[in-house]
Parts: structure tokens; C-alpha cells; sequence
């Protein structure tokens, strides 16, 4: 008998190591509010832009900006080929995104026409056109020439004068810098600067003025598609994105690949039944890896188990949970003061809020919840859990979501990732917290920021949160 019993004692241990292999902190770090959410998302996308023109770096000598800080006039008189009227922005053009663009109104050409619109360094010599001095460049009216950081221009485009509308703005998707006039492009060139580059506009001669929008006024060019035009009628960001889209398209991948990715998720999370119904619907074999004699894949592991616990936990009945948990992974709730437990605890408590059971609910947070008071890992959820009591109408608080369905989703992720943990086959604990799918974008958004990181931190950045946007608006409309 002791010798039948050593084999199940050794397998217990090696899945109890096993659930210990995955730091349980992991776990709790997984836990978000919905506004910690949205400050991250914000963070990531938060980036200055400009709005004004700058009054203090400007050549005040030959140059007068008006009190809104929206147009320049050429002050003095045109004596040298440094008289120049050049004023930058308040700030660089931003670089995360996939486009930068601004426009200049020519209200008056004025006696020679030489006003112009550009990019230049921060230090830039603001007595010089933009394209006249390294990192620099600008495109010019008097001869439609283009200047690269040296005073002799190539042939670029038209001329432009009273009335006219240019623009000028910066592809990080492409890396080039690109000129429009009334809305037409002009033309584009590989963008050779790699440092902060100022939006910048310059008068060169008596009465010219000009004017700036930096984007408060609806763009002469169709930058972005608007409201207001034909769905057909796409915006060079949206053509810009597409063209990227179509090398994308082109890239070759295994045949059914998604299909495994998908079957992956369903079994990773436990989703038993969507997943019958998907291999009923898309009829298709197991990976060859499989049929060549290699097993099952990892997240076969206690599928029908994982299945109830998510069940239990999405009913909210927690009491249940706890019940199967000590019955199949008791190691998983030895420690009374462990991650699983805490997450169990505390969305048992938000049961009792839903239920309005307050005095249960006070009764079993001071018998169950204290233990967790001086675990820093647990304040966050911990704060915003007792904190229910609080409120009147509990739902309708600013931490009404924790009665919602997506914290029940959180913590039967959770428990799905610790009885994972619990394979004696596992290789790689660490691989039980995310499916295939999740690894999948988290790899992708790290490319798109190493992509950032060789242009010096310029482009737009895989930001999944505002794909998925992206995505939701598509379908609706």
C-alpha cells in the first residue's frame, strides 16, 4: 500500500511546486480599475502638440505675430538674404502617430513672395528660411523650389501666393516629409532628420503675411476622412495606413493558422463548449503535431474542471467554487492568505453588495478580508471592494464596476491561470497566465515599439485598445 500511495504523494508535490513556479503576485498585478485602464491608455497616447506660434524664439527683428498668436506679418525692410521674418511653433510636431500636418494661409504675398513653410531643429537660426541651414526644411514661394539644409533648392512644385493654402506634414509611416497646396499634394521626400523638428513658417519681404492652423480649423487637405465628405473619399492618413495594410496582406502564413490561435484561446480559458461548437462548425483535423503521437497540447489540462470553476465564478457563486477548489486543487487554497484566495474572497464579498446582504457582507469582509489588509498587492482591489459599502446605490458609484460581469471574467481568469499552474507537465509555468493569442499581441505591440525605437521614437505605435475602437466603429457604421 505505501508503495502505491509514494507515486500519488510525488505527483501531488511536483503539481504543488508547479502552481508555486508562477509568481502568484503576477496574478494580482493583472487587476486594473477601469480609470488606472484608461490613465495607462492615456499615458501612451498623451503627447503635446502645437497650437500657438512661439513669440519668444522668433527673428522679432523682421517679424510681428499677432495677439493670438495665429499669423505673422513681415516688420522692416528687406535689405539681406538674412532679413528673414521666421517663427516657430510652441512645440515639435508630436511622433506618435501615424501623420503630422499643419497649413499656412498666404493672406498677402506681399512685395516679393517669398514667404515659405517647413520644419527646423530647436536650434535653428531664426534668421534664415526653413530648408537654408541643416535640419531643416522647407518648401518656398517665390520659386517652388524645395530646400533640404543648404541654400541651393530643387525643383519641387508650383508657386504660391495671395490666397493660396499650404501645408506641410511629416509620414512617420513612410519617413517622409510631404508639402500640399489647396489641398492638392504636392509632393513628398525621404525625411534624413532625426531630431524634434518645429513646425515653422517665414515672411521674406514687405506686407507679406501669414497664417497657421495647427488643426483647431477644419485642414484645406483631407488629412483625415471627415463627416462631411463621401465615405469613398479616403484621407491620406487612412491611404497611408491602407498602403501599410496591403504589405501586411501580402506576408505569407500557414494555412489555418488562425483557426489553431482561436482553438487555442477556447482552450487556454477553458471555454469547453465554445469550443466543441467550433470544431463541429469548422471541421477541422487536430495539428499534425498531435496525430504524430506528441500528446495533447498543455491547455487540455483539467478542461472540463476549468469549465465548471469559470461557470460557478461568472454565477457568482463563490461558496461553490471554493467547495470544487478543495475537492480537485486543494493546493491551490492551502494558503489561506494566497493571491486565489484573496481574489475568491473579495469577489464573495461583492456578491454580497449585489445581493444588498450588507451586514453579510461586512460580516464576511471582517472574518475574511482582514487577513489581506497589509498586503500592498491587494490595496488597490482591497480599497475599492469595501468601499461599496459606502454608497447608497452601490452600482451607479464610480466603482460600480466592480458589480459588473468583466470583474468576475477577471477573477475566473485567474483561478483558470493557477489550475494551469498545476500540471505536472507544464514546462513553463509562466505560459499559464496568457493564451497563444494574448502572447501574440503582446509580441506585436514590443515590434511596433522596437519599429518606434529605430526611428528614434517616431511613428505610430500598435496600441490594441484603440484597434479594437477602430474596429467597433467599422462594424457599426
Amino acid at each position: 500500500m505505501v508503495a502505491n500511495q509514494e507515486p500519488e504523494a510525488e505527483a501531488e508535490a511536483e503539481a504543488e511546486a508547479a502552481a508555486l513556479a508562477v509568481d502568484p503576485m503576477r496574478l494580482a498585478s493583472r487587476w486594473r480599475s477601469p480609470a488606472e485602464w484608461e490613465a495607462a491608455a492615456a499615458e501612451m497616447e498623451a503627447e503635446p502638440a502645437p497650437s500657438v506660434l512661439n513669440t519668444v524664439n522668433s527673428s522679432g527683428l523682421f517679424a510681428v505675430v499677432s495677439p493670438d498668436k495665429m499669423s505673422v506679418r513681415y516688420f522692416g525692410s528687406h535689405h539681406h538674404g538674412h532679413d528673414v521674418g521666421v517663427v516657430q511653433a510652441d512645440r515639435p510636431a508630436p511622433t506618435r502617430r501615424a501623420v503630422y500636418y499643419f497649413e499656412m494661409g498666404v493672406r498677402n504675398a506681399g512685395f516679393k513672395g517669398q514667404t515659405s513653410i517647413g520644419f527646423t531643429s530647436e536650434s535653428f537660426k531664426m534668421r534664415r528660411q526653413p530648408g537654408w541651414e541643416s535640419n531643416s526644411c522647407g518648401y518656398h514661394g517665390d520659386d517652388g523650389y524645395l530646400y533640404r539644409g543648404h541654400g541651393k533648392g530643387e525643383s519641387f512644385g508650383p508657386k504660391y501666393t495671395s490666397g493660396d493654402t499650404i501645408g506641410a506634414g511629416i509620414n512617420y509611416l513612410s519617413q517622409e516629409f510631404f508639402f500640399t497646396k489647396n489641398g492638392s499634394l504636392v509632393g513628398a521626400f525621404p525625411k534624413d532628420i532625426k531630431c524634434p523638428l518645429y513646425p515653422t513658417i517665414a515672411v521674406h519681404s514687405q506686407d507679406e503675411e501669414v497664417t497657421v492652423n495647427f488643426g483647431k480649423e477644419q485642414f484645406c487637405f483631407d488629412i483625415e476622412v471627415r463627416q462631411d465628405v463621401l465615405v469613398d473619399l479616403l484621407g491620406y492618413i487612412l491611404e497611408e495606413k491602407m498602403r501599410q495594410q496591403l504589405v501586411t496582406d501580402k506576408m505569407y502564413l500557414q494555412p489555418d493558422i488562425s483557426h489553431w490561435i482561436v482553438r487555442s484561446y477556447l482552450l487556454h480559458y477553458g471555454y469547453q463548449d465554445t469550443l466543441n461548437s467550433f470544431d463541429m462548425a469548422s471541421e477541422t483535423d487536430p495539428p499534425a503535431s498531435h496525430q504524430n503521437g506528441y500528446g495533447e497540447p498543455p491547455e487540455m489540462y483539467g478542461l472540463s474542471h476549468r469549465k465548471r470553476l469559470r461557470q460557478l465564478i461568472m454565477n457568482g457563486d463563490i461558496d461553490s467554487t471554493f467547495q470544487r477548489l478543495r475537492e480537485w486543487y486543494p493546493q491551490l487554497i492551502k494558503d489561506e492568505k494566497s493571491v486565489i484566495c484573496f481574489l475568491l474572497h473579495s469577489q464573495r464579498f461583492i456578491e454580497y453588495i449585489r445581493a444588498e446582504q450588507l451586514e453579510d457582507a461586512v460580516k464576511y469582509g471582517r472574518a475574511n478580508l482582514a487577513n489581506f489588509l497589509t498586503h500592498k498587492a491587494f490595496e488597490g482591489l482591497l480599497k475599492e471592494c469595501i468601499a461599496l459599502l459606502a454608497y447608497e446605490k452601490p452600482a451607479e458609484s464610480c466603482i460600480g464596476y466592480l458589480l459588473d460581469s468583466a470583474q468576475r471574467e477577471f477573477v475566473a481568469d485567474a483561478v483558470n491561470a493557477a489550475v494551469l499552474c498545476t500540471n505536472p507537465n507544464m514546462k513553463d509555468p509562466e505560459s499559464c497566465l496568457y493564451s497563444c493569442l494574448e502572447k501574440l499581441l503582446r509580441q506585436l505591440t514590443v515590434c511596433s515599439f522596437e519599429r518606434r525605437a529605430f526611428n528614434h521614437d517616431q511613428g505610430d505605435a500598435f496600441l490594441l485598445h484603440k484597434e479594437v475602437q477602430n474596429c467597433e466603429r467599422s462594424r457599426r457604421s
